[in-house]
């Protein structure tokens, strides 16, 4: 008979065994909630994720609810193996256990070992996730013709795609597209809540809203999300994957990160269902491609990426950024501080659901702590916590290298940072905001315009020898109200815009 794996709450799906009869050791640690404050979504779609696995393994599944992991490991470790885990205290812990054997990890469209072969082959040049992804599609033969080329004859479509939103409040009203597949909350959920809030008037802290479940929690929901994404939204995903609407959080996303990313759904698999929707004719070559490419692509190359720079990178900060979270946006806004819409919409969306899109993350929530520089530690943590599908392989990678551009260029050849008139062109907050995207001094200028010449400023030695920051910086030394603008800027301080 096959030995005992222990399964962590982000390996449940069918490839983290060996077989349709291994036995599992499930352990639900209470101490990992009571050693951070995470968001009430999140604490709810971990326990319930873990708790339907043990329901839907029966006698296999052997259940321990304990303070900490090492209490709920069995006096003998023999035989016991578990997937190496997602995190390098994790894998620290699982290492440091005698008799436990410790597999390769699974779960990702290539190991680990391959990118090192792959990362080596590159003979010292930057890494560069377009080249990853084109190894990636051809390793798997994803979206290509018989010889190996892509499909259509290009590898990238994003030149059709990221298209400005439609002039609409949802974007169903635009395209017509449906609303999301939303899982049933069943009586494992209802026992969760009564959990939470018992742990809640115990101490426990958690932050953000409580609400219905949002996300697929199971195998059997993962495989309905991924169905009703590919057949019914993945078409309009491509043109509107970077816009943002006010009214529709949701739009045309799939919403399978967090199923992704409890390890329900294999990313490959997914790229295939994404593929053959495109052969089926229920979406178009660009969308489709767009898709793939998030999902066998970016995600994989901030998993590998995460594991290459090594656990340090985490405490990269080449542009030291020190400034303190200010309370307003540690606690997502409770009070409503928050006049400038699309910061207020964003932070709403993280405090009613743990969620947003990845432009509301990047380019308005990132954007706005890289140009006011807080500390990428800080950020890291607030978006691990707050964010239902946020786990430390996730965030380290994309906030560090990619929002908050701490580790140098890195991962990045120039930091994402932008001013108002981006999120102007990609959203509709700015037409009923009470700042003015194209104004920099005054009491109606849009902060994020007057932060990101702020921004080049504090950093100008920093990227000066940056050839692609060489426009931004020739465009600020045009700008007649620069003293203005940052003496308007320094006297900003922490409080809500």
């Amino acid at each position: 008979m096959t030995g005992w794996r222990w399964l962590f709450a982000d390996q449940l799906g069918p490839h983290f065994l060996d077989d349709d009869e291994q036995p599992v050791l499930l352990i639900e640690s209470r101490r990992v909630f009571e050693r951070r404050r995470f968001h009430r979504r999140k604490a709810h779609l971990v326990l319930s994720a873990l708790r339907h696995r043990a329901a839907e393994l029966g006698e296999r599944a052997q259940v321990r609810r304990v303070d900490t992991y090492r209490e709920g490991l069995p006096r003998s470790l023999k035989g016991l193996s578990v997937c190496a885990p997602t995190t390098y205290a994790a894998r620290r812990l699982v290492q440091s256990l005698k008799g436990v054997e410790v597999l390769p990890s699974r779960g990702y469209a290539i190991d680990e070992e391959a990118f090192g072969k792959w990362a080596q082959r590159r003979q010292g040049r930057k890494l560069v996730m377009e080249d990853f992804y084109r190894d990636v599609r051809t390793y798997h033969r994803l979206l290509l013709e018989g010889d190996g080329e892509p499909v259509g004859g290009r590898w990238n479509y994003d030149q059709d795609n990221r298209e400005p939103p439609p002039r609409t409040a949802t974007l169903g009203e635009a395209t017509g597209v449906q609303k999301p597949w939303w899982p049933q909350e069943d009586e494992i959920d209802e026992e969760v809540r009564a959990d939470l809030d018992r742990w809640a008037a115990d101490g426990v802290e958690f932050i953000g809203d409580d609400g219905p479940r949002r996300f697929a929690v199971t195998r059997d929901e993962a495989l309905q999300a991924l169905e009703s994404f590919v057949t019914t939204r993945l078409e309009d995903f491509g043109p509107y994957e970077d816009a943002i609407l006010e009214d529709d959080r949701w739009m045309a996303h799939s919403l399978l990160s967090v199923p992704l990313n409890l390890g329900l759904l294999h990313p490959v698999e997914v790229a295939r269902r994404a593929e053959q929707a495109w052969k089926d004719g229920d979406a178009g070559l660009a969308s489709t491609e767009g898709f793939v490419r998030q999902v066998v692509g970016w995600r994989d190359y901030v998993w590998h990426v995460y594991w290459h720079f090594g656990d340090d990178y985490r405490r990269r900060n080449q542009l030291g950024a020190r400034q303190e979270l200010p309370r307003w946006f540690a606690e997502l806004d409770p009070d409503g501080e928050v006049q400038a819409k699309c910061l207020s919409s964003a932070l709403a969306s993280v405090r009613q659901d743990g969620w947003a899109h990845h432009i509301p993350r990047l380019m308005v929530l990132g954007n706005w702590a890289l140009q006011r520089g807080y500390d990428p530690v800080e950020v890291t943590d607030w978006f691990h916590r707050n964010f239902v599908d946020g786990y430390d392989w996730v965030m380290v990678p994309n906030v560090v290298g990619m929002a908050l551009h701490a580790d140098g260029g890195a991962m990045m050849t120039k930091p994402y940072a932008a001013g108002g008139a981006y999120i102007h062109r990609m959203s509709n907050h700015c037409g009923g905001c009470r700042y003015d995207p194209k104004k920099r001094v005054g009491d109606d200028a849009c902060p994020f315009t007057a932060g990101y010449w702020a921004f080049l400023d504090r950093n100008r030695d920093e990227f000066a020898g940056n050839h692609r920051m060489s426009r931004s910086y020739a465009g600020m030394g045009r700008l007649k109200d620069l003293e203005a603008l940052l003496e308007q800027e320094r006297h900003r301080g922490t409080q809500a815009p």
